[in-house]
Parts: C-alpha cells; sequence; structure tokens
C-alpha cells in the first residue's frame, strides 16, 4: 500500500504541473462538448485532435486524450436528457428516464445527477485502477509471444462478438482490419505485401489515417444525408441544476452498486461503455421495488447508468496501459497516438515510463472534479452548443480531418486514403458493421503477426507452444467462449420465447 501512495504523488507531481492542469481541463471541455454533439463522441472527438498531441511529450498526450475521452462519457447525457438523442452509444441508456423527467420539467435535477453520478463513478473506478495496475502489469510480465499472440485473439474475438450483438458483421470488421494491418513491406522476409506498386505504401498504411477516416470523415457522410435537419434545443430554460434531498436517497446505492460494474465490463475488451450502461440500467430496474417507473422518469435509472459508463471508461484504460491492448476502440485510438510518439503500452510502461503511467492515473482524479465543475455549474450554458447547425460543425470536422491527416506523414496519398476509410466507415455504419473491430485489429494486426512468428521459431514451428502455459490455455478458452457467447445468448431467448408462449 505505501508503494501505491508513493506511485501516486509522483503522479500527482506530474499532473498537477500547471501544463497538464490546463491540458485536463481543456481535454475534459472539449471531450464534453463532443460527447453533447448527436453521432460525435469520444472516438470521433481524440481522432480529429490526434494531431495536436504529436508536439506534447507523452504524458500530456494521454492526460489530454483521457481528458477528451471521460469528459465525452459527462456530456454525452446532454442531448440524451433535452432532446431524446444520445451523444453515443454510451449515453443510450440516459433516454430511458433522462428525457421522461425534462417532459416533466425535471431537466435541472437530471442534468444534476448525471453529473454526479459520472464524478462518483469515475471516483470509485480510478481508486480500484490505482489499486489493480501494478499487479497486473507484473502479472503481465509473464507474458512471452505465445501468451500474447493468444491474448490479441481473445481481445479481437471479444470485440467483434460484443460489437452490438452481431457476430458475424463483427467477424468481418476485424478481418478487415487485419487485411489493413499486413499492407506495406513484409518485416522478416523484405517482399512487398500489397502495395500495388505504389511506393509511399511500402511503410504500410498508418492506422491513424484509418482512424481519422473511419471515425471523422465517416461521421460526416453519414450526417450529410440530413444535413438540413438541425438538432436545435427544445428549451434552454429549465430549474434549479441539483437534486433533492428525497432524489438523492433514491440514487446513492445505485450509483455505488452500478459503479464497479461499469469497470468491470470496461474491462473486458470490446464491451465498452454502451454494454456497461444497459447493463446497470436493468440491474436497477429488476432490483427496483417500483420497476413500473423506470421509463417514466425515474431518477435513478438516469444515475446507474451514467455511473457505469463513466467507470467504463475508466476500466477500458487498464488492458491498454498494462497489456498493450485497447480495451475499446477508443483506448484502441489512444494506444496509436502513443505508438506514434515512441511509447509502446504494455507491462513495463510502469517500471520504464512511471510518469506516464501514474500521471494519467493521477490526473483522472483531477479531472473528474474539474469536469463535475464544468457539469453543474455550467451546464446552462454548455447546453447551447446543441444548438449549432451540423452545416456549421461538420465542415469544421472536415477540414481539421484532412489538415490533421497531412501532418502525419506530409503525403498526398494519405488524402486519398482518408477518403476511402471515410466511405468505407460511412458504408459500414449504414450496414451496421461495428467499426471497433476494424481499428483494433488494424493497431494490433502487426504485433498479432509477429507474436505468432516468434511463437514458432521459438518451437521450431510446432503449435503446441500456444497450448504449453496455463495463461494462453485459458486466453484461447476465453476466446472461443466468446465466440460462442452471441449463440448461447440466441438459444436462451428463443427458448424462453417457446416457453413464454406456451
Amino acid at each position: 500500500m505505501e508503494d501505491v501512495l508513493a506511485n501516486l504523488a509522483y503522479g500527482f507531481s506530474v499532473a498537477l504541473t500547471p501544463t497538464n492542469l490546463i491540458l485536463v481541463a481543456v481535454g475534459g471541455l472539449f471531450g464534453t462538448i463532443m460527447g453533447m454533439l448527436p453521432g460525435i463522441g469520444p472516438a470521433t472527438g481524440i481522432a480529429v485532435l490526434l494531431p495536436m498531441t504529436f508536439s506534447m511529450n507523452p504524458a500530456s498526450a494521454l492526460i489530454t486524450m483521457c481528458g477528451i475521452y471521460y469528459g465525452a462519457m459527462y456530456g454525452g447525457s446532454r442531448s440524451s436528457i433535452l432532446i431524446n438523442t444520445p451523444g453515443d452509444g454510451a449515453a443510450i441508456a440516459a433516454t430511458f428516464d433522462g428525457y421522461p423527467m425534462a417532459q416533466k420539467g425535471e431537466a435541472g435535477p437530471a442534468l444534476a445527477i448525471s453529473a454526479i453520478a459520472s464524478f462518483i463513478g469515475g471516483i470509485i473506478a480510478v481508486v480500484v485502477m490505482t489499486l489493480l495496475a501494478v499487479p497486473v502489469a507484473r502479472f503481465a510480465l509473464k507474458f512471452g509471444p505465445a501468451e500474447y499472440f493468444s491474448l490479441m485473439v481473445f481481445a479481437l474475438s471479444a470485440t467483434a462478438a460484443i460489437s452490438k450483438g452481431n457476430l458475424i458483421k463483427g467477424l468481418i470488421s476485424m478481418l478487415l482490419g487485419l487485411m489493413i494491418s499486413t499492407v506495406g513491406i513484409d518485416l522478416q522476409s523484405g517482399v512487398p505485401r500489397f502495395t500495388f506498386g505504389v511506393l509511399e505504401l511500402q511503410t504500410g498504411i498508418d492506422f491513424l489515417v484509418v482512424i481519422i477516416g473511419m471515425y471523422a470523415l465517416g461521421e460526416v457522410f453519414k450526417f450529410y444525408e440530413s444535413i438540413d435537419v438541425s438538432s436545435k434545443l427544445r428549451t434552454t430554460k429549465f430549474g434549479r441544476i441539483w437534486v433533492t434531498r428525497e432524489q438523492w436517497r433514491r440514487c446513492v446505492l445505485p450509483i455505488l452498486r452500478s459503479a464497479p460494474v461499469g469497470f468491470l465490463i470496461g474491462v473486458l475488451p470490446g464491451a465498452g461503455g454502451t454494454m456497461a450502461s444497459m447493463v446497470a440500467y436493468n440491474n436497477e430496474k429488476q432490483l427496483a421495488k417500483e420497476p413500473e417507473r423506470f421509463g417514466k422518469g425515474a431518477i435513478e435509472g438516469l444515475a446507474a447508468p451514467e455511473a457505469a459508463n463513466n467507470a467504463a471508461s475508466v476500466g477500458a484504460l487498464i488492458p491498454m496501459l498494462t497489456l498493450g491492448v485497447p480495451g475499446s476502440g477508443t483506448t484502441a485510438i489512444m494506444m496509436g497516438a502513443l505508438m506514434m510518439l515512441g511509447l509502446k503500452p504494455g507491462p513495463l510502461l510502469f517500471q520504464n515510463n512511471a510518469d506516464v503511467a501514474w500521471g494519467v492515473i493521477s490526473s483522472m482524479y483531477v479531472g473528474n472534479i474539474i469536469l463535475a465543475i464544468i457539469n453543474i455549474p455550467l451546464a446552462g450554458l454548455l447546453v447551447k452548443i446543441l444548438a449549432v447547425p451540423p452545416k456549421i460543425l461538420y465542415p469544421i470536422i472536415l477540414g481539421l480531418a484532412f489538415v490533421g491527416t497531412y501532418t502525419l506523414n506530409y503525403s498526398i496519398v494519405d488524402f486519398y486514403l482518408l477518403l476511402l476509410f471515410g466511405l468505407v466507415g460511412y458504408f459500414m455504419k449504414k450496414l451496421k458493421i461495428p467499426t471497433a473491430p476494424l481499428i483494433l485489429a488494424a493497431i494490433v494486426g502487426g504485433s498479432m503477426e509477429q507474436s505468432f512468428r516468434q511463437a514458432l521459431t521459438l518451437s521450431d514451428g510446432s503449435l503446441k507452444i500456444f497450448v504449453s502455459s496455463t495463461i494462453s490455455i485459458v486466453l484461447l478458452i476465453l476466446a472461443a467462449l466468446s465466440i460462442a457467447y452471441p449463440f448461447v445468448i440466441d438459444l436462451m431467448k428463443k427458448k424462453k420465447n417457446v416457453s413464454a408462449s406456451e
């Protein structure tokens, strides 16, 4: 425990520097705004601002991106409550009771409890992360090439299986990402692969181009269909932004129950805030003495998912920092940015780059306090941003995407790739194919291939090495179970429907 406190104190010495304090505040404010705007979300916000972090040191860059990430978790519920349009998937559950509360004239308490629940959920999750980070990192030091390959197989299969509940589409997305990761000169044989004679492709496709294209341009293309339909605020006048004692009494236990659940779900690769918020909401509905109130403006039905999705965003950072495997699409983007800065997330991060690891963890305590201040007293001002017409907002995003892409390699070829992946992202959204598996596979695909080859080299070409350690066997079993999970759920639903009809 003394080591944890010493490391935390060192982290605060990094996080509380004037520069990092400003960056976490700016990141949190920008993330809140991005989260509020329907369809944008944390992934797009980070993707658009990625080039700005390249001039920062790794600790400051990650602190800024984390601020954007959990800031978006705070902001996502704003549009859910006021205009019944979630900022991103994690804020869907906030529409169930948040919007009915606004319709009943309780928008003020709804905005307040969403921020309070997010704050408490975030703080609880950071405390747990502080205690778990080093043990998990020490455990990860036992990983060799075979274990890393099995871990990446599990991460990809779990992400593909969980993504929006469609296994086949998730696997298609994952395979596309793996295909992208193979473009360029093979590191072992020196043979160009899938370059089609284009010199610039010999170094491979920069995954940041993929990320910016899929998220930023993909969103712009998607909303171009309804560019004249502006999501305007129906009312900017609401009462005092706070909760009564009775409302707080209803919410305190749901918040305390939902935060650990959200954190644990966030740690699972691919699960994310959407699943965390839905699970928390359903749990509270089942535990409630008056479940019929849910969906009609029950304040605890808003507090529980808000605590869970903010805790999930913290939990998703655990596998990225300690194992080098992103826990969500957003953390995949953050990991890609760190790799561009010459930093490799993984078990050695806490030893070799303690300023980054502990600086980021400590910054989350500070960031959550700043975000609570931003999202409660300034809520009335912030929600006016919802009135920005898409015809103004999306050209700005488009311009930032092209400028940011050009600064990566100063290559015109990247513009063509950006447009290509923007179209791919657009059609994937139209076809409801999840993008997270593609992004994750594009980032870890190269490492996965090298781990596979290294393992075979160590075993003289024998595949038995992948079942020679307990860790690898457990991870491969978890991968198989994650693939089987959607089929088991469907079977249980069918049996339930059959028994209900009888």
